[in-house]
């Protein structure tokens, strides 16, 4: 059973002054727990080694689709293909910041990857602020947390520059380079995401700007502009796939772009691949019964309780749980019923005494940076809590 412990909440007056909005969901229940979940030093070392593990796997793993033309298989959308090539094969194209998203690790059991949210993250304030926050809040140790997001990211954004170089020679590379950020107008969540990286980016060294998405300006020979002022690199909080398939030009403006080398799109579109779900049978053929994958197939999975996703969902959307005989246990309905189903091997969450499950997520920008789980019932849906950690032990 996993181990928490109660603590005072955060004020909604003191997140909205820290520029957190969505404190409360539609029920009027708090957003993120009164509660953290403890962690020992050695769960936090295990969650850190199998992230860096897992993504060094998934490099190896997109080396493959790309050589085999796989992306059919992933449910990536054709007029993507050019564009994803074209991010892989020149390491200009840094893949700045995604979330690994776990079972297991803290109630005794192995950790097992459920999925790879590395184009458009969400919990990154949570996981960065507040739930450092709230252990100064409560008069608590703000070091005794796996959480070094913000600095990992403003490293990350560094290596925009020097790659693979050294970080402290930022300064000596950097030519005034700009950062435009990007977000859909009318999404909080997401624009306080954006302007948190902007932060990050802006003591990193980068000079940046901030504008929404139907702002800002493309020109496939030229470039991405704000109004008459041209960005070397464009942050968007857009998912690739929704580029794809609900704003086709704009994909083909910006395969133009990245081919022309006018731009540098964060993150890379490369990162789609690690982003769709069905990447999973993709490793699971490549690293067959690796301890911290689950068996992943095209097909229901027979003789074992199975969970069917879809190759991109978002919140537990359109997810189903199986027992062994195939036989609905739970389902969520969604919006991606369009995109094609995957099967994944069924492992529960952690529990508490409450029979709340908790699902750990793990931030990646160069090396695992940050820990913070999300708790709710047998689907995690848009109504799950976002619960903070103490590492004690």
């Amino acid at each position: 059973m996993i181990q928490t412990i109660n603590v005072k909440p955060l004020s909604k007056d003191f997140l909205e002054s820290i520029g957190f909005m969505w404190h409360t969901d539609n029920d009027d229940s708090l957003y993120v727990a009164d509660e953290l979940v403890v962690v020992s030093h050695d769960e936090a070392e295990a969650y850190y080694e199998a992230t860096n593990e897992l993504y060094d796997m998934f490099v190896e793993g997109a080396e493959h689709v790309i050589d085999n033309n796989l992306f059919h298989d992933l449910n990536i959308p054709f007029n993507l293909v050019e564009v994803i090539k074209h991010s892989w094969e020149n390491d200009v194209h840094w893949h700045l910041y995604g979330r690994f998203d776990f079972a297991g690790g803290v109630d005794g059991k192995p950790i097992k990857l459920l999925e790879f949210n590395a184009d458009t993250p969400t919990s990154l304030f949570e996981t960065a602020i507040v739930q450092w926050a709230i252990l100064k809040m409560n008069k608590m140790d703000e070091d005794e947390q796996f959480n070094n997001v913000f600095d990992a990211i403003k490293e990350n954004f560094k290596r925009l520059v020097v790659l693979g170089g050294d970080t402290q020679e930022f300064q000596q590379y950097y030519q005034g380079w700009k950062i435009l950020f990007s977000s859909v107008k009318g999404i909080i969540e997401d624009e306080n995401t954006v302007r948190f990286l902007q932060i990050a980016a802006n003591e990193a060294g980068f000079n940046t700007d901030f504008a929404y998405v139907d702002e800002v300006g493309f020109v496939g020979n030229e470039g991405i502009f704000k109004d008459d002022e041209n960005f070397e690199f464009w942050f968007k909080l857009l998912p690739w796939e929704n580029i794809a398939i609900e704003e086709p030009d704009l994909a083909l403006l910006l395969n133009e772009i990245i081919k022309e080398q006018k731009a540098i799109i964060l993150n890379p579109a490369y990162t789609l691949i690690f982003q769709s779900k069905a990447f999973m049978k993709i490793l699971w053929e490549l690293f067959p019964n690796h301890p911290l994958l689950l068996e992943t197939s095209f097909e229901p999975i027979v003789g074992k309780k199975y969970v069917e996703k879809r190759a991109f969902g978002r919140e537990g959307a359109n997810t189903v749980i199986y027992d062994e005989k195939g036989v609905v246990i739970e389902k969520e309905s969604g919006e991606y019923e369009n995109f094609t189903p995957i099967y994944q091997e069924f492992v529960d969450l952690p529990q508490d005494k409450h029979g709340q499950r908790y699902q750990a997520g793990v931030f990646f920008a160069y090396e695992a940076c940050g820990l913070g789980f999300r708790k709710g019932g047998l689907i995690l849906n848009n109504f799950s809590k976002f619960v903070g950690h103490i590492l004690k032990g």
